[in-house]
């Protein structure tokens, strides 16, 4: 129940900063899609203990930053592909090792994989990914490599 609690918590305390607006009726109308929300996440009995207030710590916003410098870096590589007169483009599918070991830490390296322009995730099996490279540049598995750690890190209690 405690679960339920927190993560209800966090919705309306997301709900809050993305509405902005604070008066009576909004925050009523909040709360009700809040409770909604929970109603039917309790239904499908998708309340995982994953799916709490705990993941989010420290490590997981300095994680935050450091995919925000990436995905920065590779819009800029993409960009720069995009503008050239001659694209330098060699798609690909490789296999992606994933040492995570729990499903919050998969999703949460292929959706940074994904978010990462020039790379898609495209399959996800215990063990790998199958990605999707715009070019060699974005098949390095040395970067794959290190965000695999990372997202490895976050996991580590």
């Amino acid at each position: 129940m405690h679960k339920a609690i927190a993560l209800g918590a966090a919705l309306f305390i997301f709900w809050l900063v993305l509405s902005g607006h604070y008066t009576p009726f909004l925050l009523a109308m909040g709360i009700l899609s809040v409770l909604l929300v929970m109603a039917v996440m309790q239904r499908m009995d998708a309340i995982a203990p994953e799916l709490t207030m705990r993941h989010l710590r420290p490590r997981l916003l300095a994680y935050w930053c450091w995919l925000a410098v990436e995905i920065l870096k590779s819009c800029i590589a993409v960009s720069r592909i995009i503008l050239s007169r001659r694209p330098a483009i060699a798609q690909r599918f490789i296999s992606v090792p994933t040492s995570q070991t729990s499903d919050m830490g998969r999703v949460i390296f292929a959706n940074s994989i994904t978010l990462t322009p020039g790379t898609v995730t495209v399959e996800t099996r215990d063990g790998d990914f199958t990605v999707h490279a715009l070019n060699d540049a974005a098949a390095d598995p040395r970067a794959f490599a290190a965000m695999d750690a990372r997202v490895s890190a976050i996991e580590a209690h």
